[in-house]
């Protein structure tokens, strides 16, 4: 991992243990302003989620190039 990507999780990490944004700053050597970026990136990625992909037998078949069966042209036992 880079050594940012690392920062960012230290950042992340302390605040969930309740840290304050300044007490982040200043224990990591880093302006506070860093912490905010980190706090508003984080916050956007949540609102980013896209769980169209949640895990479920076909969306994961869909994405490893198998469609479904309807894709293939069985619609079932009729």
């Amino acid at each position: 991992m880079s050594r940012m990507a690392d920062l960012e999780l230290n950042i992340i990490e302390l605040l969930e243990e309740g840290m304050k944004p300044h007490a982040v700053a200043t224990q990591l050597s880093i302006p506070l302003e860093m912490v905010y970026d980190t706090i508003q990136a984080w916050e956007e990625g949540f609102d980013k989620y896209d769980d169209s992909m949640d895990g479920d037998f076909d969306s994961g078949m869909a994405s490893a190039g198998f469609g479904t069966d309807e894709d293939y042209g069985y619609y079932g036992d009729e």
